[in-house]
């Protein structure tokens, strides 16, 4: 991790500094049917390897495994669902943006993106990947094993470690909760905008559709002929620029989906991953340090009471005794370097949160983006329906209530 000499707990990365390490495309490539079975495949490219590979699911799974084995201590994402039966277009869209998301933050990490494993995942195109992932995790230990610090982890923590972690936690609570409903508002308003591109193209298939009509005039609606004929004729040509704005407003409805949903959800999956490694901080390392610390008094309540009565065994007890104080001794570091790796992934996540700004733009651009191009072809649609509006200089104007027209009703 790039930190000061002074304090290497401090880090001094700024958001742009993490998104300039690399950037990960992870497109789908077509079905392959088998005899029995088909799956999916997806490139994935590494801008920073200048590497592109093909990878399946299975492969993202034994990476983000291996990933977990070597940096328990630190946010490892977690990946999407696997597959279910009849999985459909819109499961396997999400899951490989999902996907990407992945990657990219791992791609972003610091001690990951320094790691043999990721340069692996992003760039070898040998056969067996999963073998040769599991092959180099297993050579070396896990973070803890490897780093100079792990054993003086402790000098570097504040007196009140404790008290920060707990602060911290609940303020990133805080803030997942607040991202995770303003996900699903945008969500909602991307899809709307979807809906109206769908609704306007409709719209103007039926005008046209109503302008194309070949059904004859009855006999007594003949003096109205030539009004129908031009109506019909304006009415026909309304389909293109209906279309047009269908496609403007399903523009924008992606364009949300890509540059403001996309981002909340990459935010949202580092949040979750900082919740899951203080779940695993509290139900592993310092639980294990905690039941250590039972079995410890066990056995010394147990080797007192049965020095007076089977002294041969004590000898026994005490070897046993010796090991568990090793052992506690390790949980105690492991758990300083598990407080050490927390603090330094809660600086992370801070690092991440001007993404903010950069949602908030993305998602006002949008609006106004998309509002002034629709805006450019309602105003172009106007001079098409003047022929519609009989007047004074067949301008468009309000209907007019019945009681303006002198239609009482009485």
């Amino acid at each position: 991790m790039q930190m000061p000499q002074s304090n290497p707990l401090l880090l001094s990365y700024t958001l742009q500094e993490l998104l300039a390490r690399d950037t990960v495309q992870v497109e789908l490539i077509p079905e392959k049917k088998g005899l029995f079975l088909k799956h999916v495949e997806y490139e994935v490219s590494s801008q920073r390897f200048k590497s592109s590979v093909y990878r399946r699911y299975n492969d993202f799974v034994v990476f983000h495994e291996v990933l977990l084995h070597k940096f328990p201590y630190r946010m490892v994402p977690a990946l999407p669902p696997k597959r279910v039966l009849g999985a459909d277009r819109e499961f396997i869209e999400g899951r490989r943006r999902a996907l990407k998301r992945f990657i990219n933050l791992v791609a972003r990490h610091p001690p990951f993106s320094e790691d043999t494993l990721l340069k692996l995942f992003l760039s070898f195109s040998g056969p067996d990947l999963q073998h040769k992932l599991k092959e180099t995790a297993q050579c070396v230990g896990d973070e803890f094993m490897n780093c100079k610090l792990a054993a003086s982890a402790k000098d570097f923590l504040p007196a009140d470690i404790q008290t920060q972690f707990a602060m911290s936690r609940e303020l990133i609570r805080n803030i997942y909760n607040s991202f995770y409903k303003l996900r699903d508002r945008a969500e909602r308003i991307a899809s709307r905008a979807i809906d109206n591109a769908a609704d306007l193209l409709i719209f103007g298939k039926e005008l046209s559709a109503l302008g194309s009509d070949t059904t004859p005039l009855p006999s007594w609606a003949a003096v109205h002929l030539s009004m129908w004929g031009s109506l019909k004729q304006a009415l026909k040509g309304l389909s293109v620029e209906f279309a047009l704005l269908a496609d403007k407003a399903a523009q924008q409805g992606k364009k949300e989906e890509n540059d403001v949903v996309e981002k909340l959800n990459l935010f949202l999956d580092l949040l979750q991953s900082y919740k899951d490694l203080c779940e695993r901080h509290e139900k592993g390392v310092l639980h294990k340090h905690q039941w250590a610390l039972h079995k410890y008094g066990l056995m010394k309540r147990q080797m007192m009471s049965t020095a007076h009565r089977e002294p041969e065994s004590v000898e026994q007890l005490e070897s046993r005794i010796v090991e568990q104080e090793n052992m506690i001794q390790t949980m105690e570091l492991r758990n300083y370097f598990s407080l050490y790796c927390l603090h330094q992934e809660t600086q992370l996540v801070h690092v991440y949160l001007p993404l903010t700004s950069h949602i908030l733009g993305a998602f006002v651009n949008s609006q106004i983006q998309g509002h002034k191009e629709m805006s450019k072809v309602w105003n172009d649609l106007t001079p098409k329906l003047s022929c519609l509006f009989p007047g004074p200089h067949n301008v468009l104007t309000p209907p007019r209530s019945p009681q303006e027209d002198g239609m009482c009703p009485h």
